[in-house]
């Protein structure tokens, strides 16, 4: 039996929405935040306003997140969930270093009363 290796390729957008999926898994997250990230990424990407950042620095993996977290919801531990989160899902997945899951909290969502 002869051993062969292979190579796993996942395109960075394929990433984004793990992360996302991922990230909107830990309650107390509203969603991803729709604000503009980076102007750069802006200029490069058609996707302007996405709420996740995914760089590839050498096999390993640093992650950006900006949540909008519900209003009533415990912040550093929502975001330190989706921290734990995100590294879990996409290292399984992947096989790849997760070096930095860095969350921001961009927004709060605020229930409407009537």
């Amino acid at each position: 039996m002869t051993n062969k290796e292979t190579e796993l390729s996942v395109s960075t957008e394929v990433l984004e929405k793990m992360v996302e999926l991922a990230a909107k898994e830990v309650e107390g997250v509203e969603g991803l935040s729709k604000k503009s990230i980076d102007l750069k990424g802006v200029i490069k990407s058609k996707s302007a306003f996405k709420g996740v950042k995914v760089e590839n620095i050498n096999g390993a993996m640093e992650i950006n997140v900006y949540l909008c977290v519900k209003e009533n919801a415990k912040v550093r531990d929502v975001a330190e969930k989706v921290q734990q989160n995100v590294k879990d899902k996409i290292q399984t997945m992947t096989g790849n270093a997760i070096t930095q899951v860095n969350v921001n909290i961009a927004d709060i969502a605020i229930e409407a009363t009537a």
